[in-house]
């Protein structure tokens, strides 16, 4: 039986009565960004902040897909849920507030990185650097989310506990930023853009499967 949160997180799924005026600045705000790098990329040739952009939201689609399929498996919890007030409840632990925050999260990681590939702090490669610091920070964040009651985890092993904050930090967080440090790190530009593609093929595939094929609401 699904719990509580889980029941609140499929009240208004993707029921676009629930939007708010405030979703058109934060849309004007993410396409004002985008814009900005994709200009600066025509003009200099270099599209790993775009590329960058892309290939985390791409990432935390992966993730919500295979939370989605975790509740629908379980009829019990997705590992995370997002019950609380939103604009557009899109999946249960998904909301458009969160996906306009990741639109923008691997450029804000991208335009903190050094020029050079040889620069460290702390004795780290800067990307490895701001990586672990990014997800540590989001770590944070969610916990505080988690504490306001905002975002729900329902399991043992995926919650507040020493365990359960390591497994946040290296799936709900990490591997988004190592996904951007493999993108940029591809020799071509074209071999980026399929790696990145690849990304949201998978995405997409899984949403089809799920919701496409087998009607699950999630």
């Amino acid at each position: 039986m699904p719990t509580a949160a889980s029941q609140r997180a499929l009240e208004g799924l993707r029921d676009l009565s629930t939007l708010q005026w405030y979703v058109i600045p934060l849309l004007a705000i993410v396409f004002y960004i985008y814009t900005i790098e994709i200009k600066k990329a025509r003009a200099s040739g270099n599209w790993d902040a775009v590329l960058a952009g892309l290939t985390l939201f791409g990432m935390d689609w992966i993730n919500e897909t295979w939370n989605g399929w975790a509740f629908h498996l379980t009829q019990r919890s997705a590992l995370w849920t997002a019950p609380g007030p939103t604009a557009l409840r899109t999946m249960v632990g998904w909301n458009i507030e969160i996906m306009f925050m990741f639109a923008i999260c691997g450029i804000i990681f991208f335009n903190s990185l050094a020029d050079g590939r040889d620069t460290k702090i702390l004795g780290l490669s800067d990307r490895w650097f701001w990586a672990i610091s990014y997800s540590a920070f989001c770590v944070f964040v969610e916990c505080l989310l988690n504490m306001g009651g905002l975002l729900v985890w329902e399991y043992s092993w995926w919650n507040l506990s020493f365990k359960g904050v390591w497994l946040i930090f290296l799936f709900g967080y990490f591997h988004f930023f190592v996904a951007i440090i493999v993108v940029l790190g591809l020799n071509t530009l074209r071999a980026r853009i399929w790696a990145v593609s690849s990304l949201y093929v998978i995405a997409v595939i899984g949403n089809v499967i799920g919701l496409g094929i087998l009607g699950w609401t999630y």
